[in-house]
């Protein structure tokens, strides 16, 4: 079965955000850091990967996106804090397949 992530992407801490969903993680945040993705992130340099989920199901990842970009920007703080207090970049932890705790489960918006 496919899996499907919702991303969020930063600036910097506590800096501009980009909500995203892809299926294919890695491959999307490699074109946000390397500009090869147009639009937004690239124009206000939102490279670093502070928080994702995934599910199994492609409408329900869509969901989720269009749910947390409706959020009030504070909400959308305490999600990423909740388990990714120093905005670490979570990318090179995909990368090197180091688990990391920001992953969510197979349910897309248990992580609130």
């Amino acid at each position: 079965m496919k899996d499907y992530y919702v991303y969020i992407l930063a600036s910097r801490k506590n800096g501009t955000l980009y909500i995203g969903v892809t299926d294919d993680l890695i491959r999307r945040i490699y074109e946000h850091k390397n500009g090869l993705a147009e639009g937004f992130s690239k124009k206000y340099d939102v490279k670093t990967l502070v928080y994702f989920e995934s599910g199994n199901d492609i409408k329900s990842a869509i969901e989720r996106e269009k749910q947390l970009k409706k959020w009030d920007r504070s909400w959308k703080i305490r999600l990423i804090e909740k388990s990714n207090p120093e905005w670490n970049d979570l990318y090179d932890n995909l990368v090197n397949g180091f688990p990391t705790k920001t992953f969510g489960n197979d349910n897309f918006g248990v992580l609130k």
